[in-house]
């Protein structure tokens, strides 16, 4: 029955847009990473991301960043300037405690900029974290 099922609460774990230098483009550029802000390791770790406006969307990624240590971040995917007017969405889906967790993170239009950075647990760093 639906009653008997499960769902626990994702906590401690982020996803956070840092602006940071790329050597490629010889810029700043916003990149997502997730912050496993946890005291145990989160394993099989899952990554899904799109964005949407009123008339347009993205392609939907899906990033498989494996298991994560506690108090660690990693990289997800850098995101575009053209699509920072868009929601964005993460849904993230990994196991710890032998349960299966899922949380979906948001980044609202235009939420991603520098007037919104505050500082970020584990990577030391000022950042946006999704709601």
């Amino acid at each position: 029955m639906r009653k008997d099922i499960e769902i626990p609460k994702v906590e401690n774990v982020h996803i956070v847009a840092i602006k940071e230098w790329d050597k490629d483009f010889s810029e700043q550029q916003w990149n997502i990473y997730l912050v496993n802000n946890r005291k145990d390791e989160i394993e099989t770790v899952l990554v899904m991301s799109r964005g949407k406006s009123e008339d347009r969307k993205t392609s939907t990624l899906r990033h498989g960043l494996g298991n994560m240590n506690p108090k660690t971040s990693a990289r997800v995917e850098f995101i575009s300037t053209e699509v920072l007017g868009f929601t964005n969405e993460y849904l993230v889906t990994f196991f710890a405690e032998n349960k299966l967790f899922e949380r979906k993170f948001i980044f609202e239009p235009n939420s991603i900029s520098e007037e919104n950075v505050t500082a970020v647990p584990v990577l030391e760093s000022d950042g946006i974290m999704a709601k």
